[in-house]
């Protein structure tokens, strides 16, 4: 749990889709299961919705963190044959590794997609949510005052500078992504000091206070 200074960042917005099933018609909010290859321009025109609307029915969820049997609302009624849902991946439901790291070239894969990294750090973790006991008079923003949003993450800027992207590994909670998920360093706190992140994680406040103290690895990308 953090006590902020300031307010927030923002992340982007990407996902895939894979095998179709037949339905009946369903209503708004209607729930996709995101595959390999699933990004929002691929669910709009699968489903003939705007991206605009298929994203702002899923603020939570950047782009750069769509994984593999993650669950999207797609907003309004949808014809039958439209209902699609893509399973896990074969390396997920096996149990396989989805995370792959290359010391000699300083590359790590997560989800099928590469990084190259500048150094490795293992921090202390805790998380946060958009209590507003957690985040005082600013309100659920971070540093620069956009939407706290999975991918968030409070950092202290003498160790770890504002706007630097990891990939965060390591931890366990079943409010974050499998394995690995891509954060930005976009807030800040004053219990938040040396080798320490904060991690938002979207709901409850009990439900993320199930997070702890945890040691994380962090893959600093270039």
């Amino acid at each position: 749990m953090k006590i902020k200074f300031g307010a927030v960042a923002a992340l982007a917005a990407a996902i895939g889709i894979s095998t179709l099933i037949q339905a009946a018609p369903v209503q708004a909010d209607s729930i996709h299961i995101a595959g390999d290859t699933t990004t929002y321009y691929t669910l709009s025109n699968h489903y003939g919705i705007s991206m605009d609307k298929i994203m702002d029915a899923n603020p939570n969820i950047p782009a750069s963190n769509i994984y593999p049997g993650l669950r999207l609302s797609i907003p309004g009624i949808l014809k039958a044959q439209n209902v699609a849902a893509a399973e896990p991946s074969a390396k997920e439901s096996t149990g396989v590794s989805l995370l792959s790291v290359e010391p000699q070239s300083n590359t790590v894969q997560a989800w099928g997609k590469e990084y190259s990294y500048g150094k490795v750090l293992q921090v202390k973790a805790t998380a946060y949510s958009s209590a507003a006991s957690e985040n005082g008079k600013w309100g659920a923003v971070d540093y620069f005052g956009n939407p706290l949003k999975l991918g968030t993450i409070a950092v202290d800027p003498t160790v770890i500078p504002l706007g630097t992207q990891v990939l965060v590994t390591g931890y366990s909670h079943p409010g974050l992504p499998k394995q690995a998920f891509l954060a930005t360093a976009t807030d800040m706190g004053s219990a938040i000091k040396g080798n320490r992140i904060d991690i938002f994680i979207p709901g409850s406040q009990s439900f993320v206070a199930d997070f702890g103290f945890q040691y994380v690895q962090l893959f600093v990308i270039e």
